[in-house]
């Protein structure tokens, strides 16, 4: 037997799948986006991120444009190598701009690799002495932090 919209079209919604999958390759875009910012934020080109994963240039392009998705040890290598998180690349945790981590990456990108050595073992230093003791100033009211 036959109902009167047999001879019509379905007008069912796409498939499930068929969502999944755009929603993928917006994510996976975005995150192509992330690892590209990333690297021109840090300074590195594609070849020397290439030498670093030990991937071929090419290789690098693709992630960046969306051809290559990403494996995980190699989302975690290029995490190590920006100095940012993972979550951070897939999105999940938002890039809080900071002016003085800023004018510190700018003052040390013109160091050789023994300054920025250097300043990053001092940097450790002070994190691992602990904020700087406060000392109360003679004939004032007001604790000064040196």
């Amino acid at each position: 037997m036959t109902g009167p919209n047999d001879d019509k079209q379905s007008c069912t919604a796409a498939p499930a799948g068929d969502h999944a999958a755009a929603k993928d390759d917006v994510e996976a875009n975005a995150l192509a986006e992330r690892i590209r910012s990333e690297r021109q934020y840090v300074g590195l080109s594609q070849a020397q991120v290439a030498d670093a994963l030990g991937l071929p240039r090419a290789a690098i392009s693709a992630v960046e444009t969306g051809r290559r998705r990403v494996a995980s040890v190699e989302l975690l290598k290029l995490s190590t190598l920006f100095g940012t998180s993972v979550d951070r690349l897939l999105g999940r945790q938002e890039f809080v701009e900071d002016s003085t981590v800023n004018a510190l990456f700018r003052a040390t990108k013109g160091l050789d690799e023994g300054d920025r050595q250097q300043v990053l073992r001092f940097a450790e230093f002070l994190n691992q002495a602990g904020p700087a003791p406060k000392i109360s100033m003679p004939g004032s009211d007001e604790t000064q932090t040196t």
